[in-house]
């Protein structure tokens, strides 16, 4: 797996995903299942994804944030 994530990207993904998992815990999400556990997975990934510095998505749109060497 090739690295296709800059360093902006990454830190990016890792506030966002925080930001939905306090979002699935505080208010009206926790009590609104589907919704509550959506933002979960999509926090999930974007965390997976900014620790690795790979998105699969990216992969296959050719889409690179990081500098080559």
């Amino acid at each position: 797996m090739t690295k296709n994530m800059g360093w902006l990207d990454r830190a990016v993904r890792l506030v966002v995903a925080a930001v939905l998992v306090l979002a699935a815990f505080s208010g009206g999400f926790a009590a609104t299942g589907a919704v509550h556990w959506l933002a979960l997975a999509v926090a999930a990934i974007m965390v997976l994804t900014a620790l690795v510095g790979s998105c699969p998505l990216y992969g296959l749109v050719g889409i690179r944030t990081c500098r080559s060497r």
